[in-house]
């Protein structure tokens, strides 16, 4: 541990700042996390999980006595070394992010360094846009506080890349740390902070606040475009006699240009972090007057993936059936909904004047048009039709049981099921994959290409 810092607070308990502050403390330091929700507060100091996300329950009985919650973000200031800002920043309607929560949790940090007679590091660990840091952020910090940015505190901006689901696991095995400081002492303290914590010894990238800022929402965009590259080769493989969209990512993820990582076509993504960062980039780049064509491109391509699906079951499944949707998180191990194309899915089959019923064992989303079960049997009975579209462990199992007791029509973008066999009856239709439709030898279907307009339009 750093000699000069042992306790760090940490600012907001949310879906990333919960597990973190457990990291923290399990990792030796002292941690006063800080929330304005009673019940989060008195989860943590309960030892109980105030947001969903595997592995924090076990990872807040490591932690002992150090780790606290309270609602008094100055006093949590005054007895720390360091702080972690991780709240909200929402997208505001141009694809920027809004500093509302940031500022309003600065203004507090900079009141209570005031009186503070020694040297505080404030780290913002929320996604902001490029200038936010050493622009609004400082300025109300020097503001309030009395003292300048890099004398009498430092300002680092320092933003996790940690996924929903697996958020412990990627931040104590982190591919890079990427820190943005006002100055070297802030950058060194904070790496030697990182360093205690993590079990890999990552590269740490140093350098300047607005750069920081780039590489954040860049790195995210580069991955949706990724994604979205893997999903429009599945759109062709759909199409094409015999294509395989997997056998084609699989080779193509072998040039060490490219890689295999998110490579693989199914659902377009959603989640908190991807489509607005994406709109983000696109936002940095209107206002700079540079190009946005890029990042506004894989958005809008995206957003057809849900089209694309939803022509597909129309294509396939009799009017008026009974269809379940199984899994509506964004991905699995995460009870997350925001941008989830399952959920736009639910809701087009339903417009069309399908009966459908949906479950998730985490997601719990305002459903509207279909019937969220409470249970994966009340949604696959007497179901017509199955979409596996969150692909959650047990489903694939529940899947094939259903289709044993009953014809099935199976809609399986993620192929989870390529390899089973099918039952007898059964009209398996998996993504990515061009197969004759009615095939006797394989019982499988093809990707059956959708009428140009007006069946895409149907929800």
């Amino acid at each position: 541990m750093h000699e000069s810092v042992q306790s760090v607070a940490m600012i907001g308990l949310g879906r990333l700042g919960a597990p973190i502050a457990a990291c923290l403390a399990a990792g030796g330091f002292r941690v006063v996390g800080v929330d304005l929700k009673r019940e989060t507060v008195e989860a943590i100091n309960r030892r109980r999980p105030p947001v969903f996300e595997p592995g924090l329950e076990a990872m807040l009985g490591r932690v002992d006595d150090r780790l606290t919650a309270t609602d008094d973000l100055a006093g949590a200031i005054r007895q720390t070394d360091a702080s972690f800002v991780l709240v909200p920043t929402p997208s505001e309607t141009d694809g920027s992010f809004s500093l509302d929560y940031v500022l309003a949790a600065c203004e507090e940090i900079g009141e209570a360094l005031r009186d503070l007679d020694r040297w505080h590091l404030v780290t913002i660990v929320s996604t902001v846009m490029p200038g936010d840091t050493s622009g609004a952020i400082q300025h109300t910090l020097e503001r309030t506080s009395g003292k300048t940015c890099g004398e009498g505190f430092g300002l680092c901006y320092s933003p996790e890349f940690v996924a929903l689901g697996t958020v412990i696991r990627d931040y104590l095995n982190p591919d890079m740390l990427l820190i943005g400081e006002s100055d070297p002492r802030s950058g060194r303290t904070l790496a030697s902070i990182y360093k205690a914590v993590v079990e890999t010894d990552p590269p740490v990238s140093r350098m300047s606040f607005v750069n920081a800022e780039i590489a954040k929402i860049s790195v995210n965009a580069y991955v949706t475009a990724k994604i979205t590259f893997a999903n429009t080769l599945a759109g062709i493989c759909e199409r094409v006699p015999g294509a395989d969209v997997d056998a084609v990512t699989q080779a193509i993820g072998l040039d060490s240009r490219i890689g295999r990582k998110y490579l693989k076509g199914g659902i377009g993504y959603g989640g908190p972090c991807f489509p607005r960062d994406n709109a983000a980039l696109a936002h940095v780049a209107r206002a700079a007057g540079a190009i946005a064509d890029f990042p506004e491109t894989v958005d809008a391509v995206n957003r057809q993936q849900v089209d694309r699906m939803t022509a597909q079951a129309l294509a396939v499944i009799p009017p008026q059936s009974k269809i379940a949707i199984l899994g509506l998180s964004y991905k699995p191990q995460s009870d997350v909904v925001d941008e989830s194309q399952p959920v736009m899915l639910a809701e087009r089959l339903a417009q069309a004047g399908h009966t459908v019923r949906a479950f998730d064992p985490a997601a719990t989303p305002a459903n509207k048009g279909y019937t969220l079960c409470d249970t994966q049997d009340a949604c696959l009975l007497d179901a017509h039709a199955v979409v596996l579209a969150t692909p959650w462990p047990g489903m694939a199992e529940a899947v094939i049981e259903q289709a044993n007791q009953k014809p099935t029509i199976i809609i399986d973008p993620w192929r989870v099921l390529i390899e089973q066999t099918m039952p007898a009856g059964t009209t398996y239709l998996p993504g990515g994959r061009h197969v004759v439709l009615g095939d006797k030898k394989t019982d499988r279907i093809a990707a059956v290409a959708p009428p140009p307009d007006d069946l895409a339009a149907a929800g």
